[in-house]
């Protein structure tokens, strides 16, 4: 039913009903994050030939932080005005017809706090520190830190993790986490490449259609920034279903089944008075994995089986070394698909940390809808968190996205991370050729 008062509201004021279907249908992100410095910010604001030259020098760095548009000109717009919770103002470019904000890194989206003053509160995060603790270290109460956790979740999770079309990997791995939310179990379809988390989405269920939403959720933040991408293959465990929401993603992509899961099948089912025949049959597994060509592959998986049947008790542990020696036709697929994931060690480093984060959370138990959210704001900050001072071995590239970018924007990680997300990750990459 309509509101009468609405209704004469509307014709009172008709440019106003139409202003909010525009802002409506306007872009999302429209604030450009670029490294300036606090201390020469406030002439980037009042003096119009230095923001000019920063906005040059970053365009000529970075375009990837920018709109496409910016390449073929821009003219500067005055400024917001100030915020009365940081005191900041923002300048504003109009580029292609549409306005954007230069936020600098310094302050956060919101203009919710100053990042040097939050930083290592959301590294806390990052290793699941209870919000109230969080809060009693650095002040703020538990929910100004879970906002700024949980407004993470809004980026594209590809575009802000990967700055070009070259690094983005072609060789996949996918597998779905299992957690709990109010409604019962819940399955994240996750994605991961270069050691990094390229796609987190929750399904309610384990089937075709739920997982193939889940995963088609990740091509669609994939092709908002790289048009057309297609990966060249994929790692999954024998969940058919998987395979299957895969298949019907990218029809030419390269389904790798994970050997090492068919291994866990065997080792799971032995018990402790066959422990001397599962460690030989461990041997004869991996050797079989570790084959140069097919017909050694071929010759070691019949050898696998015939001992199996031949010096194995009937039991659950030879039923499944069986079953992994009658996989022969995916196993010498591997050999086909050189640089593609054999097994899915990659991504199990990576789900430690998802199990680690929802234990500590204990398992969230909120909304499907919510609980995606909160694992992919997990997801952004393990991709930008540094990694620990033994592992970085005196270089730069401190955290996996800046390994698997091969740069990194700022010396600070949160910094790192907002000036990744300039325009929420979906800005200037399809630009770049195909």
């Amino acid at each position: 039913m309509r509101c009468l008062s609405c209704e004469t509201k509307n014709e009172q004021y008709p440019m106003a009903t139409q202003s909010n279907e525009k802002s409506r249908k306007a872009p999302k992100y429209r604030q450009i994050v670029l490294p300036i410095k606090e201390a020469d910010y406030p002439q980037f604001i009042e003096n119009q030939s230095f923001a000019k030259e920063q906005i040059a020098l970053h365009l000529g760095r970075h375009p990837e932080l920018f709109p496409p548009e910016m390449l073929n000109g821009y003219v500067l717009n005055g400024t917001t005005r100030q915020s009365s919770k940081q005191g900041v103002r923002l300048r504003q470019v109009v580029a292609g017809g549409q306005t954007y904000r230069i936020r600098p890194s310094f302050v956060l989206p919101y203009m919710q706090a100053r990042t040097d003053e939050v930083w290592k509160g959301m590294l806390l995060l990052r290793y699941a520190v209870p919000l109230w603790v969080v809060a009693l270290l650095f002040g703020g109460n538990p929910m100004f830190w879970w906002r700024l956790f949980i407004g993470l979740s809004g980026n594209n999770l590809v575009g802000v993790t990967v700055k070009s079309r070259e690094r983005m990997p072609a060789d996949l791995l996918a597998d779905e986490y299992h957690t709990d939310t109010r409604k019962g179990e819940a399955y994240i379809a996750t994605t991961v490449g270069g050691g990094c988390f390229l796609g987190v989405d929750a399904a309610q269920k384990a089937d075709f259609e739920c997982l193939a939403k889940a995963y088609g959720a990740f091509k669609a933040e994939l092709h908002r920034v790289f048009a057309g991408f297609a990966p060249r293959s994929v790692n999954t465990d024998g969940w058919a279903a998987t395979q299957k929401a895969w298949r019907s993603l990218w029809k030419r992509i390269a389904i790798v089944e994970c050997f090492l899961h068919a291994w866990l099948k065997v080792r799971d089912r032995a018990v402790a008075k066959m422990e001397k025949l599962f460690h030989e049959a461990s041997e004869k597994v991996w050797d079989c994995y570790r084959a140069e060509n097919k017909r050694s592959m071929s010759q070691r998986l019949r050898r696998l089986k015939a001992w199996a049947l031949k010096s194995v008790p009937e039991c659950p542990m030879r039923e499944n070394l069986v079953k992994l020696c009658q996989k022969s036709r995916k196993w010498l697929f591997h050999l086909d698909q050189p640089q593609a994931h054999r097994t899915s060690n990659a991504l199990d480093r990576l789900m430690k940390s998802m199990n680690r984060h929802a234990f500590y959370i204990q398992e969230f138990h909120s909304t499907l809808a919510m609980t995606s959210k909160n694992f992919r704001a997990f997801a952004l900050l393990f991709n930008f968190a540094p990694f620990c001072p033994q592992l970085r071995k005196e270089t730069e590239l401190f955290c996996p996205a800046a390994r698997l970018n091969g740069k990194i924007y700022h010396e600070n990680w949160l910094h790192n991370l907002l000036i990744s997300a300039s325009l929420g990750g979906e800005c200037g990459h399809h630009y770049n050729p195909l």
